[in-house]
């Protein structure tokens, strides 16, 4: 499966299967998404290759964290995959996959930390477009 930046400069490749899909809802991931949760693909390094793009990724890693780090695009700013600390794992944002993904989240980690504003997409209305104002 194919996957890149919003602006077309960085390009990587994943192999299934995954060793976990899931939703993560700490503060960490929501700074780094701007989002409710990130959505994270975890595969071994093996599984994992870039294909082109690879001078225009900056890393940040947080000194105080265990496993965390990130990857973005230096040119538009998208979330990129990255290698985990202290773990064999590339973590993946599920959203700049290319391809349609079959597969669902396996869970939610870090549910006690979503935030109060956090509501279920099924208790949201729902549009295929952007709705019009009335």
């Amino acid at each position: 499966m194919k996957g890149s930046c919003l602006c077309g400069n960085v390009h990587y490749e994943i192999t299934p299967p995954f060793k976990m899909f899931q939703y993560c809802h700490c503060s960490r991931c929501r700074k780094f998404t701007g989002s409710a949760h990130a959505a994270n693909i975890f595969v071994a390094p093996s599984q994992f290759r870039w294909l082109k793009g690879q001078s225009s990724i900056q890393r940040f890693q947080k000194p105080d964290a265990k496993y965390f780090a990130t990857c973005f695009c230096t040119r538009c700013g998208s979330s990129l995959p990255w290698q985990a600390q202290g773990v064999p794992n590339i973590v993946v944002p599920a959203g700049t996959l290319d391809e349609e993904l079959m597969e669902q989240p396996q869970q939610c980690i870090f549910w006690g930390s979503r935030p109060a504003w956090f509501v279920e997409t099924h208790n949201l209305k729902k549009h295929n477009a952007l709705p019009l104002k009335t």
